[in-house]
C-alpha cells in the first residue's frame, strides 16, 4: 500500500467519527502537514476549526461595526461562507480574538450561520512570541488599519496603554502603522499631561516632544488598576462625551494624515495664511460652533485640553480639510499674529460656552495652562 493509499484509508475511517472527533482529527492532520510545510511560519498555513463558544472577545478592539454592516457581513458569510479565518491567540482561559470579532459574533448570534458551521469557527493562532498584551493590541490595530476601520477614541486609549507599558513613540508608530505625529495627536485626545509636553502645545497649538523617561514599566498583569492613565478626563461631571462616529470634525479630515496634491510645507503655509486672514478665520469659527454640535460638545467641555488650539485646528479643517497634524503652521506666525489668532479663538470659545449655559473662561483656562494636574 502506498503512502497516499494509507492516507486515504485513514480519511475513510474518519468519516465514521462523531462530529467533534472528526474536527479534532482534521485539525491534527493539518498541524502535521504544516510541520513539513515550507510555509509553516505563516499562521494561515494551519487553519483550525474550534467551537465558537470557546472564543472570547478582547477588551481593547478599536473597531466597531454599525448594524447595517453587521447584517451585510452576515449576508456575505451566508452566501460566500467563511473566506477569512479569525485571528486568535491561546490564553489560560481559552481562545481570545485578535482580529475577527464581528465574524465571531455572526457565528454566535445568527442561528442560520451557526447551524451551517456546526457551531465552529475557522481560526489561526498568532506566533507565540507575539502573545503578550502589547503585541496583541498592536496586531489588532494593524489588522483594523489595513482595512481602514478603527475608532479614534479607543485608539487613543490603546496608545496610552502602550506608552504606559514603556513603548516609545517611534515603536508605537512603527508597530501600529502610524507616523509619530499621529501618535502625538492620539495622546493629545486623552488630555493627559504625562503623555506629551503640554507647555509648548499650550503656546503654539501643537504638541511638543513626548516625555519618555518617567514611565513605570507595566506588565500584562495589572488588572484592578485600569483607571491609572487610561481615560481622558471622565471624572469631570460637566464634561459631555460623544462617540467618534458622531464627531463632525472627522468628516472634514481633522484626523487625516495628508492632503492630496499638497506637501507638508504647503499645508503649513496654507495654515499660516488662513490664520492671518482674521475675517476668514472668524467666519470659519462661526460655522464650527454652529454646525459641529457633537464635536464642540465633546471637545469644548474638556477643561483639560487646549480648547484654543482645537478651535484653530477645527477652523482650518472646516475651510480647507487640512488635518490638525499640520498645525505647525501656527509657529510661522509672529508673536503678535499668534496673540491675535488666540484672541479670536477665545472670543468664539466664550460665545459657545455662553450659548450653552457654561461660564466663560480667560486665556489661561482656555489654553489649559496648569489645569491637567488639578483635574487628574
Amino acid at each position: 500500500m502506498t503512502d497516499i493509499e494509507k492516507i486515504n484509508s485513514l480519511i475513510s475511517k474518519a468519516n465514521e467519527f462523531s462530529l467533534e472527533k472528526k474536527v479534532e482529527f482534521i485539525n491534527e492532520v493539518r498541524n502535521m502537514v504544516s510541520e513539513i510545510s515550507p510555509f509553516k511560519t505563516e499562521p494561515i498555513d494551519s487553519i483550525q476549526w474550534v467551537k465558537a463558544d470557546d472564543v472570547a472577545a478582547n477588551d481593547y478592539n478599536p473597531n466597531s461595526v454599525a448594524p447595517p454592516e453587521m447584517e451585510l457581513l452576515r449576508h456575505s458569510i451566508n452566501h460566500d461562507g467563511y473566506t477569512q479565518p479569525v485571528v486568535t491567540w491561546k490564553t489560560d482561559k481559552g481562545i481570545e480574538v485578535i482580529d475577527g470579532f464581528h465574524r465571531t459574533r455572526v457565528c454566535k448570534e445568527f442561528k442560520d450561520v451557526r447551524e451551517r458551521v456546526h457551531g465552529y469557527l475557522p481560526v489561526v493562532f498568532i506566533k507565540d512570541d507575539n502573545s503578550n498584551r502589547s503585541d496583541r493590541m498592536a496586531s489588532t490595530i494593524r489588522h483594523n488599519r489595513a482595512r481602514g476601520k478603527h475608532n479614534v477614541t479607543a485608539m487613543s486609549d490603546i496608545v496610552v496603554e502602550l506608552k504606559n507599558r514603556n513603548w516609545k513613540d517611534s515603536r508605537i508608530a512603527r508597530e501600529l502603522g502610524m507616523d509619530e505625529d499621529e501618535v502625538l495627536r492620539l495622546c493629545q485626545i486623552t488630555g493627559l499631561e504625562s503623555l506629551f509636553e503640554d507647555k509648548d502645545f499650550s503656546k503654539s497649538w501643537e504638541a511638543g516632544d513626548s516625555v519618555e523617561d518617567d514611565y513605570e514599566v507595566l506588565t500584562d498583569d495589572f488588572e484592578g488598576d485600569e483607571d491609572r492613565g487610561r481615560t481622558a478626563n471622565t471624572s469631570d461631571p460637566t464634561r459631555i462625551f460623544h462617540t467618534f462616529d458622531k464627531w463632525e470634525c472627522v468628516e472634514y479630515n481633522f484626523y487625516g494624515t495628508k492632503v492630496e496634491g499638497m506637501t507638508k510645507e504647503q499645508c503649513e503655509i496654507k495654515y499660516k495664511e488662513f490664520l492671518l486672514d482674521l475675517d476668514k478665520f472668524e467666519y470659519a469659527l462661526k460655522q464650527v460652533i454652529s454646525q459641529w454640535k457633537h464635536s464642540c460638545e465633546h471637545y469644548l467641555t474638556n477643561k483639560a485640553m487646549n480648547r484654543i488650539a482645537w478651535l484653530g485646528q477645527a477652523s482650518v479643517a472646516f475651510t480647507y480639510k487640512i488635518p490638525s497634524k499640520y498645525c505647525g503652521g501656527f509657529n510661522l506666525l509672529t508673536k503678535k499674529q499668534q496673540d491675535e489668532a488666540n484672541e479670536m479663538a477665545l472670543k468664539y470659545l466664550n460665545l459657545w460656552l455662553k450659548n450653552n449655559g457654561i461660564d466663560e473662561v480667560d486665556m489661561d483656562d482656555a489654553l489649559s495652562i496648569g489645569r491637567q494636574i488639578a483635574i487628574y
